[in-house]
């Protein structure tokens, strides 16, 4: 780790570090151990125990051992993954994770924690998002850092490539006896990012060895068209005439947007209110509506579900509005 964190202009008080056993977060808390002595830190290891493994037990007990040679102290918590999720029980799992993760911060006082995901992640996100039909925002993959449940989570090895990682965790283990653990569904093309690292990737490093680098390249450009399409959307927003409270705008003056500026202005609306993300059909479908409107809404009123609210044109506004229980359309 370098002598800043990214994202934070200073260090820290308290910092934590999501310890899985594994050799990316077991380096990353041996730096982080270092950094705290040095910048006066006080440094806790968080473990989320998914129970999926039948080495989950060994997997704890293995993470603790590590903290006690470093002398930090470890919280461990136990979760339940839902695996029946839609979304599949990688997405399951994951939530699982950043929900522990939370109680755990609150718990110890701390509102910065380290992930160890590196350049070989980031680029198995871009490839995976490519896959899935991702927009140019969604491209950029994963931020240096996020803020999630007002937790301030921090990425500081995106650049690192894993073979470094590697090369530490084998050097740490011949010094100490300590080595990291290995997780078996990581190689099991079950899942999807698994299937990714399994099949493509050894075609990938075959014919274009440097496909890692590029698509990071790719994912901090994708970030910066993000940052300049946020800032566009938000100052079109602006235009329209925005309610105090952000949730109603001017229908004839969203219509004087182009197209592909009236989808931006409505999703960073969405996000404004904290809405989840429709998906682009859905989203087409309500601007084809709102096109189809008297510019004053006099001739009908639109009103379409989602999530748990109503989106809705009266009198030339279009305003987000809480369904009632029970209110299904």
């Amino acid at each position: 780790m370098a002598a800043g964190i990214a994202g934070l202009p200073q260090a820290p008080q308290s910092l934590a570090v999501g310890l899985s056993g594994g050799a990316d977060s077991a380096m990353l808390a041996l730096h982080a151990a270092l950094y705290a002595a040095r910048h006066a830190v006080t440094l806790h290891f968080f473990h989320v125990h998914h129970g999926l493994q039948p080495a989950a037990d060994r997997w704890r007990d293995h993470v603790h051992d590590l903290a006690q040679r470093l002398r930090v102290p470890c919280h461990s918590l136990r979760v339940t993954v839902d695996v029946m999720r839609g979304d599949g029980m990688e997405s399951a799992a994951r939530e699982a994770r950043y929900q522990a993760f939370a109680a755990l911060a609150r718990q110890a006082g701390v509102r910065h924690i380290l992930l160890a995901h590196h350049r070989g992640d980031q680029a198995e996100t871009v490839l995976l998002r490519l896959l899935r039909g991702t927009g140019p925002q969604g491209l950029a993959a994963m931020a240096p850092y996020f803020r999630r449940d007002d937790i301030c989570y921090l990425r500081p090895w995106l650049d690192i490539d894993r073979d470094e990682i590697l090369a530490q965790a084998e050097q740490y283990g011949r010094l100490s006896g300590w080595h990291p653990v290995l997780d078996p569904s990581n190689a099991d093309d079950r899942y999807t990012r698994a299937a990714v690292r399994e099949r493509l990737v050894p075609e990938l490093d075959a014919r274009w060895p440097a496909w890692r680098a590029n698509l990071v390249r790719h994912a901090r450009l994708s970030a910066e068209t993000r940052q300049v399409l946020e800032e566009v959307a938000a100052a079109d927003l602006a235009g329209l005439d925005l309610a105090a409270d952000g949730a109603s705008f001017s229908l004839v003056a969203w219509r004087r947007l182009s197209e592909p500026r009236q989808a931006l202005a409505l999703r960073h609306w969405l996000a404004l209110l904290g809405c989840p993300m429709p998906t682009e059909g859905r989203l087409r479908d309500w601007m084809r509506q709102l096109r189809g409107l008297h510019a004053l809404g006099h001739d009908r009123q639109m009103r379409v579900r989602h999530g748990d609210a109503w989106i809705r044109c009266v009198r030339g506004r279009v305003m987000l509005a809480s369904a009632e229980p029970g209110e299904n359309g």
